[in-house]
């Protein structure tokens, strides 16, 4: 029952989202709106009050790190070797790459912040912030540069393929959200009760924009092109790389808190994300849409697994 009461809800506020559009009671277009106010004002305020009030569990961050993009890492070798072996007579090496990607990037931030904060409360933010602050830019950064390095069409040196990258995550608001608040937390000001109620209540908004924006985005995303693609990354993404993370977990000995934060971020359903970057580079386009809308699906049964393991663990 503790369980269906942590996911449920998560799940319920993105079926309002798609049935919002389904039923037109928002058009589709909504999405854009509403996803900007949740990641630049709303999702930001949450990161930034949670990190400088919160209490952190004393944890290395080279153990977290180690744990999740070592699963990460183990879950992209596999991806790049069954897309070498599914794509036997029409192998291209930048398949491979955008396989890999939409087999490890989850959906960390619409889905996998509320649901962790939901789960394990607020002793999670500091492992959180961790992960979240190196997620993006280290995932686009080797999904980038592993294409140019395969790719026949390089399109420049790495410096200048980079270059943008860190220029857009430099006015990223969660990586700055996640900076100030840091920053802040060392100050040791605090915040003061107007200001604390003020972003309180930003961060209030959070969680439940983020799951219908989600709930909304979904609508576009179709499950369609080569099933066998689909599949495979959902499976990679939904249980290897979670069983993965689990065992690193143990192997490194994180505590229960950071344990949990790890695996539950592994257990996301592939992201928008990895959408975007398919479609940066024209590979896999359908393979990939399919497994960020079967894979949300899927994330219906498997998280609550996840969930149950994780809170047996912490409590």
């Amino acid at each position: 029952m503790a369980t269906l009461l942590i996911v449920a809800p998560v799940f319920a506020l993105i079926a309002a989202g798609y049935a919002a559009v389904l039923f037109r009671f928002v058009s589709e277009s909504a999405h854009k709106g509403i996803s900007e106010f949740a990641f630049s004002i709303a999702i930001p305020a949450l990161l930034f009050r949670t990190i400088v009030v919160s209490e952190f569990p004393d944890v290395s961050p080279y153990r977290m790190w180690g744990t999740y993009y070592g699963a990460l890492a183990l879950t992209w070798i596999a991806a790049l070797a069954i897309s070498a072996l599914i794509r036997a007579r029409r192998e291209t090496s930048e398949d491979g790459v955008v396989f890999a990607i939409g087999s490890v990037y989850g959906n960390i931030v619409m889905l996998g912040i509320p649901l962790v904060l939901s789960a394990l409360g607020s002793e999670a933010a500091g492992p959180m912030a961790l992960i979240l602050s190196v997620n993006t830019p280290l995932l686009w950064l080797c999904g980038i540069l592993q294409m140019e390095l395969v790719s026949s069409k390089r399109t420049g040196s790495p410096l200048s393929v980079i270059r943008p990258v860190i220029a857009d995550l430099a006015r990223n608001p969660l990586m700055l959200a996640i900076g100030f608040g840091v920053i802040w937390r060392f100050t040791g000001f605090g915040l003061t009760p107007v200001v604390d109620r003020t972003i309180e209540l930003l961060a209030q908004a959070g969680s439940p924009t983020a799951l219908i924006a989600l709930g909304i985005n979904l609508f576009r995303f179709e499950v369609k092109g080569e099933k066998l693609s689909i599949f495979l990354m959902c499976a990679l993404k939904l249980a290897a790389m979670p069983a993965a993370a689990f065992v690193l977990a143990k192997l490194l000995g994180l505590p229960p808190v950071a344990a949990g934060v790890v695996v539950l971020f592994a257990a996301m359903p592939t992201g928008a994300n990895a959408y975007i970057f398919a479609v940066q580079y024209q590979r896999l386009v359908n393979p990939v849409s399919g497994a960020v809308a079967l894979g949300t699906l899927l994330a219906a049964v498997t998280l609550p697994v996840v969930v149950w393991v994780v809170t047996g663990g912490v409590r």
